[in-house]
């Protein structure tokens, strides 16, 4: 059961209505000083690369080619700013921890993502996506102490979930609760969610729409 299914339906409609809105690219950013002038709240998508990242943006956005795809991890390499409807933005983040990208690349990359996390007043909430079927890793966790130091909240998105059942999904949010719970940035409940299957992107459109409107908190 995904922890998140008692999401009232004021909030489910909420997001339903905000993600049928129009969104547009704004920009890829490579630095720092070419950020959007400040706008609608920010929400930005953080994960290792190949998690799934720019397959969730177009699952949520119902956009098939909105984000980026790709078989090669690491084809993503800026922020990239989509605006929902004028309401929200959406940032999608370079991934991080893949060895084959060149090393002075993926430390540009990781600059890049930790100098906007400490700095962006407009951030309301980070999505840091995990693979489901393998959980956390280190880069996840210095992640995660990086959010708790520049006090950015951020709710675990457990990726693939629909490649994962039983005993072993049951163990994989066990284990991910109990590492949540050490940082008090975090929000304590993983969210499941796939792409292919449409699990969790009701509630995740939920959950972004609260950062849009605050009074749906």
């Amino acid at each position: 059961m995904n922890a998140l299914d008692t999401l009232s339906a004021t909030l489910l409609e909420a997001g339903r209505k905000l993600f049928a809105a129009e969104c547009v690219f704004m920009k890829g950013v490579v630095a720092l000083q070419h950020l959007p002038e400040p706008g609608a709240p920010e929400v930005a998508f953080a994960g290792r690369s190949n998690v799934g990242k720019s397959s969730l943006v177009n699952a949520l956005t119902g956009r098939k080619t909105l984000a980026r795809t790709s078989n090669t991890p690491g084809r993503t390499r800026e922020l990239n700013f989509f605006e929902l409807g004028e309401r929200l933005r959406i940032v999608d983040m370079p991934g991080y921890g893949y060895a084959k990208v060149p090393k002075p690349m993926a430390d540009a990359w990781t600059k890049l993502i930790f100098d906007y996390l400490r700095g962006r007043a407009e951030l309301r909430l980070l999505c840091l996506l995990v693979d489901a079927r393998h959980g956390l890793k280190p880069s996840d966790e210095d992640l995660m102490t990086l959010l708790d130091k520049a006090a950015v909240p951020f709710r675990v998105i457990l990726t693939k979930a629909d490649k994962i059942h039983g005993a072993a999904m049951t163990k994989r949010i066990e284990e991910t609760q109990a590492a949540l719970k050490k940082h008090p940035a975090a929000a304590p409940e993983p969210l499941l969610t796939s792409s292919v299957k449409g699990m969790g992107i009701a509630e995740l459109r939920a959950l972004l729409a609260a950062q849009a409107d605050p009074a749906l908190n």
